[in-house]
């Protein structure tokens, strides 16, 4: 069966092109647009594996991780965050909210899958 990987990104261009890319790789990916539909979507979806755009209106992928990490239901869905932010103090602020893996923009299409075969 195939695996379920969420994407929550609110660039139509990368969700598109992390949705294709998954799918060309046999998995069944549930795009999201708004991160305020991110929770209850995940808990609707029961994904193995949540991708996370962090920088997004109303709510940023740092908050939503922080929500997920708090939800008995969901923390322990590994969520890899994809971000244009670069910096080595945002990778570890990310990743000490729960993101187990981090991946920069613009997106090595071969280390994104890297990191969602690592995940699942």
């Amino acid at each position: 069966m195939a695996k379920r990987v969420l994407v929550v990104e609110d660039n139509e261009l990368n969700l598109k092109l992390f949705c294709d890319l998954l799918r060309a790789h046999d998995f069944v990916a549930e795009p999201v647009r708004d991160g305020r539909e991110a929770v209850a979507r995940a808990r609707e979806v029961m994904p193995e594996l949540i991708i996370m755009d962090i920088q997004m209106p109303h709510v940023t992928g740092y908050e939503l991780i922080l929500e997920l990490m708090a939800d008995e239901q969901l923390r322990d869905i590994p969520v890899m965050a994809v971000t244009a932010y670069a910096g080595r103090d945002d990778e570890e602020r990310i990743r000490a909210a729960g993101a187990r893996s981090y991946v920069s923009k613009p997106i090595s299409l071969a280390r994104f899958m890297d990191a969602v075969n690592t995940l699942i």
